[in-house]
């Protein structure tokens, strides 16, 4: 496990994310995923730092109005939200890493047009940390 900054594309929103150097992401099909291009590193909380910009971020809520998606009021870019699958995480987008700390990045498609059946309410969430 090691650190990985990121931020939005101003520079006003940073973060600092504990993770493997080689990461799995999800690339889910869900409408804002999928029209924003969202590579989700979900994360537990306890290893995602905000680093500034708490005043530049803005909150979007839609459908079941759980899942909290922040983006940099100033450039729009959604570096990281509150998501409805993982209650006690973080979903960082690996877009949004700054060069030199992923070695590899693995994707995981995911049907988030069909959200009930992906995260079935009866099973535990998991977090998909790789470091091979």
């Amino acid at each position: 496990m090691i650190d990985h900054v990121g931020g939005c594309h101003c520079g006003r929103v940073r973060f600092r994310v504990r993770a493997p150097r080689t990461i799995t992401v999800s690339q889910c099909n869900c409408s804002i995923c999928a029209k924003s291009g969202y590579l989700g590193l979900i994360v537990p909380k306890e290893n995602f730092t905000f680093l500034r910009g708490a005043e530049d971020l803005s909150e979007y809520r839609f459908n079941t109005n759980t899942a909290a998606h922040t983006f940099c009021r100033h450039c729009g870019i959604k570096s990281f939200y509150y998501p409805r699958s993982h209650p006690d995480g973080v979903n960082v987008n690996a877009r949004c890493l700054d060069a030199g700390t992923v070695l590899k990045l693995k994707v995981c498609e995911v049907d988030g047009q069909n959200w009930e059946a992906e995260y079935p309410a009866d099973q535990a969430r998991t977090y998909r940390f790789d470091d091979g």
